[in-house]
């Protein structure tokens, strides 16, 4: 059988230039650390590694969400134990006066503690969160409670509850709980409360009447705060979990992806090794199969 000149030169040219471009492909892995170069190394794996692309960008979203929620249940776990130290205070200043034999003089001084009380509440009750909205606000409003013109105060939040906040593929929580729900839970206004306290001991009224009226009021207030705190400690406890839930997400399609795209430094060392060295032997063939002249086929 005869065989062409260019096909003794064309075969091993065209078996040179691909095992150089594969050998340049694999030092290009090993110094990249990546070893899908191009969405045609695999077609099937990069689809997958852009999938899990945007899981982590959404898990990214969400985890940033969760952190901003933690944030606003802590501050509101701290504003409401705020909340609690002063109605609590008030509670010690109802039994004092449930005793009935203050003077005068005492009465007044508890009337100008519970009115300074009140005006704490007040402040603490327009805390604003880290966003800058309105802690207790519900979803809408610039404040939460109004001072009105008669000095009773109000609240100015809209009726519904905070606009939640996503923490997961159609989950969400609320990072915050309504005025009306620690303040004003179970029919007792903890405003008007003290507010109708410290009227009825400056005007010299039964001290001890209006101090039982007091407790009552009080107690209900403080069983509200106390609930919105617990409501508050669950969901961050809840929040705790699905931080858990998302590392654990992260760390699994990390797995994925790593074993879709990251290079096997060793098994590509190996394969370099073993291209190189048919490379060489191809040159070599080829380098003496063009010395070869004419006369050797004869």
């Amino acid at each position: 059988m005869r065989v062409a000149t260019s096909q003794l030169y064309n075969r091993p040219a065209s078996l040179m230039t691909r095992l150089t471009a594969d050998a340049d492909r694999i030092q290009t892995q090993i110094a990249t650390g990546t070893k899908l170069l191009a969405p045609s190394d695999d077609a099937g794996a990069y689809l997958r590694l852009q999938g899990i692309s945007r899981q982590n960008a959404n898990d990214g979203a969400y985890a940033a969400n969760i952190g901003m929620a933690q944030g606003l249940l802590a501050q509101t776990d701290t504003t409401l134990e705020s909340v609690e130290a002063q109605i609590t205070r008030a509670l010690e200043l109802a039994t004092q006066a449930a005793n009935g034999t203050m003077s005068d003089t005492n009465r007044a001084a508890i009337g100008k503690e519970l009115e300074s009380i009140r005006d704490t509440l007040f402040a603490l009750a327009n805390t604003k969160d880290v966003r800058g909205q309105p802690l207790f606000g519900g979803a809408t409003g610039d404040v939460a409670y109004v001072r009105n013109a008669d000095g009773s105060i109000g609240f100015a939040g809209g009726p519904n509850e905070p606009s939640p906040i996503p923490i997961g593929e159609g989950v969400t929580i609320q990072g915050t709980v309504t005025g009306t729900r620690a303040f004003a839970s179970g029919g007792s206004d903890v405003f008007a409360v003290l507010a109708n306290f410290a009227a009825a001991l400056g005007n010299g009224g039964d001290a001890k009447a209006a101090a039982d009226t007091a407790l009552g009021g009080l107690k209900s207030g403080l069983e509200s705060v106390t609930l919105a705190r617990a409501s508050a400690g669950a969901r961050s406890a809840r929040l705790e979990l699905d931080t858990e839930r998302l590392t654990a997400a992260g760390e699994a399609r990390e797995d994925v992806r790593s074993a879709l795209e990251d290079t096997d430094v060793t098994t590509a060392v190996t394969e370099l090794q073993k291209t190189l060295t048919i490379l060489q032997a191809t040159q070599a063939s080829f380098s003496k199969l063009s010395s070869l002249s004419l006369f050797d086929y004869l």
